[in-house]
């Protein structure tokens, strides 16, 4: 019997996405313990992430330069991906970080619908099916939720905004090094903050961090954003934007868990919110299963 010793290309990024998503799990716990509001904790993180990568670029004496429509292309998916995060911390703000994580899940059904719309990739109804299923979910969680409305709606736009940029990454990274992307990525979503809080009037007052803030941010800034980022665009070359918003979707069980552990967050929640987030986390699960057994039904179809 032949056991196997190494991993083939997808497993890889398979399990480099899997400690991604992990690592993005834990954004929303050094969002809730950041002092600071979301706009700034989101400005300070893209200062980090984009300083960090430079460094890097030249420390490791990697070219960077691309044409000037590829940067005109990344600085404004630049602004999609500010957005995202801006409302992904707001969410946490007014919410819960369990809450925020879940709704984040509605990524799938987002990307089920828009990703044909972009690639021309023929619609999938198992993958409709399964956002349908998380949308479900998600509604009886604003059901039982109704306090924190306000919540979930910036979640949701959070979720929308993240399908939009994943989907066009995996169509960067087929031209680009992902490292390359996400510099000029994060460099545009610093730029579009930066014009508004420079016109909102955000740099006299609300920058001044506490100690605890500035440790909470430099790990946010590199680990969390600068890796991270980097790891979840390469992927791309292997996996399609569907399965890796398929994946991104257990950021909500590893943040959930991590949620309890450092905030008690599960003590808060209602019923209603566990048969939502259930529902949802076992769509996830399920899916692989399902589509596989489809796929293999189809194989046997087709040589009978």
């Amino acid at each position: 019997m032949k056991f196997k010793t190494s991993l083939n290309e997808v497993e890889k990024n398979l399990l480099i996405l899997h400690c991604t998503v992990f690592i993005w799990g834990f954004t929303g716990i050094l969002g809730a313990l950041i002092s600071v509001s979301a706009v700034y904790l989101v400005w300070y993180r893209l200062l980090i992430a984009f300083v960090s990568l430079f460094l890097y670029f030249i420390i490791a004496k990697v070219d960077f330069k691309i044409t000037w429509k590829a940067f005109v292309q990344l600085v404004f998916t630049g602004a999609i991906v500010g957005m995202h995060w801006l409302l992904f911390f707001q969410a946490i703000k007014i919410s819960t970080v369990s809450i925020t994580l879940v709704c984040l899940s509605a990524t799938t059904l987002f990307t089920a619908v828009f990703e044909p719309l972009v690639t021309n990739k023929k619609i999938s109804r198992l993958e409709i099916l399964a956002g349908l299923i998380i949308i479900t979910g998600i509604v009886l969680i604003f059901k039982f939720e109704s306090k924190y409305t306000k919540g979930i709606i910036l979640g949701l736009i959070s979720a929308s905004a993240a399908s939009i940029f994943t989907i066009v990454n995996a169509q960067f990274v087929k031209e680009k090094p992902a490292a390359v992307i996400a510099f000029y990525e994060l460099s545009g979503a610093f730029f579009w903050l930066s014009i508004y809080l420079f016109f909102m009037g955000g740099f006299k007052n609300g920058l001044h961090l506490k100690n605890d803030d500035i440790f909470y941010l430099l790990l946010l800034g590199t680990v969390c954003t600068s890796l991270a980022y980097v790891a979840g665009v390469s992927v791309m070359r292997q996996l399609s934007a569907f399965r890796v918003a398929l994946i991104t979707n257990l950021e909500p069980v590893y943040g959930i868990i991590m949620a309890f552990i450092f905030f008690g967050d599960l003590k808060k929640m209602t019923p209603g919110f566990w048969i939502g987030a259930v529902l949802i986390l076992s769509t996830i699960f399920l899916f692989p299963i399902v589509q596989q057994k489809i796929t293999n039904y189809k194989n046997k179809k087709q040589l009978t």
